[in-house]
């Protein structure tokens, strides 16, 4: 609560350190404050001081919104977590520094974050030129496909006026957090005259909509989860499809079919947000710690639809979790990446191998799990799994892949899949990295190649199981 400049926000720290399971000890320490000052800021004895408010937004920038939703607060916020990224040259400057040149210049702050971003963006982009050019790809244009994955990377992964409308019709059509089949197919029928038949077909055909007859059609073969997902799907086509006209036409992609692919894309990324409405969806991934099978099973959606629609919780005011999401298949081929972590996957090229997820692409139906270093020093929480969408007929053979979802240890207390690790020992961590080509480590067992921007050394008389050395 505010009180003139002041803000008081007792019940809401209180709140905070209970859902993190820290005690008042634990959590004075990683605010760099004493117990005793703690207490009395639980108590509303005394306001936030601007270190306190830089060290909570630094150290819960999830949670940060929660402690005063005032533009001007959430743009200080953004503004230290700018500053404070280890790739600004320069000393630390002090919290009450930085607040007061936030309160004297505000366009400069905005401005500075919006430069940010863009800087953090463009550093990703040249890290996946240096990647095109390391395999021998830099001079051919990027296809239809990546188009579209760059378009939503690029932008969060987080469609906000298909999200909301997408919130909005699932109000209409009920207010059940699990919608079934029968409901949506209703919905469906009432709100564009289209009626839904399931029946078997020779085909691998999954869905067919016959906008003349307006039918559509599923394969019953598809798994429950999938049918609904595809229901919903045809019903954001049709309920939305100005907004997805829209969002295709701003987009503007270059690449012949690369209009249709985003159209399809955004489609679906309509079809999990009617079924995993966020601001539900948000509350129930933190009640459960973000435990996956619980998810799928409450909104009714397979595991691999809850893990991808987590990481697009990336609402202005309102964001979830920052979460990497990826799948791969049985060769290793990233075939969805997304990330809203540090960590950036590879564009061209295998991932690491000591990443877990190739262990769970091989392991179906079981949860893996792995703490893992990058060269940066950063720690990432990882889950994995393996999968298997049944074909519908023995003369085709189901497709196998894995599903990874990871977040950075700060938001290990939300991350059920954290639980028993030791995450701050420094031998518990997996040295992984983006892929052998890019990664800086000196003595990996598991390399592939070399590093492309180091020279390496070969010692004929000597050798190990890697054939050269990195100097």
């Amino acid at each position: 609560m505010a009180r003139g400049n002041r803000l008081f926000v007792g019940g809401t720290l209180r709140q905070l350190r209970l859902d993190q399971r820290m005690d008042q000890a634990a959590m004075a320490r990683v605010l760099g404050i004493s117990v005793s000052y703690l207490s009395q800021l639980e108590n509303d004895d005394r306001p936030l001081t601007a270190k306190v408010k830089a060290a909570l937004a630094e150290a819960y920038p999830v949670d940060w919104a929660a402690f005063d939703n005032r533009e001007g607060e959430q743009l200080l916020g953004a503004f230290a977590h700018a500053l404070a990224q280890p790739d600004v040259i320069g000393g630390e400057l002090e919290p009450e520094r930085i607040e007061k040149l936030h309160l004297q210049f505000p366009e400069f702050a905005a401005r500075y974050v919006d430069l940010h971003r863009a800087f953090r963006q463009t550093h990703e982009r040249l890290n996946m030129v240096e990647e095109a050019i390391a395999n021998d790809m830099a001079a051919q244009a990027r296809m239809p496909w990546e188009m579209v994955r760059d378009w939503f990377h690029d932008t969060g992964n987080y469609v906000h006026a298909l999200d909301c409308m997408a919130e909005e019709l699932r109000g209409e059509i009920g207010a059940s957090e699990r919608l079934g089949e029968e409901e949506m197919a209703a919905a469906l029928h009432e709100r564009h005259g289209v009626s839904v038949r399931i029946g078997e077909t020779q085909a691998s055909l999954l869905r067919h909509y016959n906008a003349r007859a307006k039918e559509l059609f599923i394969n019953a073969a598809a798994p429950p989860e999938s049918r609904r997902f595809l229901i919903a799907l045809q019903l954001m086509r049709l309920s939305a499809s100005g907004i997805i006209e829209d969002v295709v036409r701003s987009a503007a992609l270059s690449a012949p079919g690369a209009d249709r692919l985003l159209e399809v894309g955004l489609a679906n990324y309509g079809a999990g947000a009617l079924m995993m409405p966020y601001a539900a969806f948000r509350n129930a991934a933190r009640a459960v710690r973000h435990d996956i099978d619980r998810l799928a099973r409450q909104f009714g959606v397979s595991f691999e639809q809850a893990c991808h629609r987590l990481s697009t919780l990336q609402r202005p005011g309102m964001r979830g979790i920052p979460f990497f999401f990826s799948r791969v298949d049985m060769a290793g081929n990233i075939t969805k990446r997304h990330s809203a972590t540090r960590l950036q996957f590879a564009r061209f090229g295998g991932a690491c191998p000591l990443w877990i997820v190739h262990e769970a692409v091989a392991i179906p139906d079981r949860i893996v799990t792995q703490l893992g270093e990058t060269p940066d020093g950063v720690r990432y929480v990882s889950m994995a799994k393996g999968l298997v969408k049944p074909s519908g007929s023995y003369a085709r053979a189901p497709r196998r892949f894995a599903v990874a979802l990871g977040c950075e240890i700060e938001h290990a207390a939300n991350f059920i899949y954290a639980d028993g690790m030791q995450l701050h020992d420094e031998a518990a961590a997996t040295p992984i990295g983006v892929t052998c080509r890019l990664c800086p480590r000196q003595s990996c067992d598991q390399r592939a190649f070399p590093p492309t921007d180091r020279p390496i050394r070969v010692d004929p008389d000597n050798r190990d199981v890697v054939p050269y050395s990195i100097e």
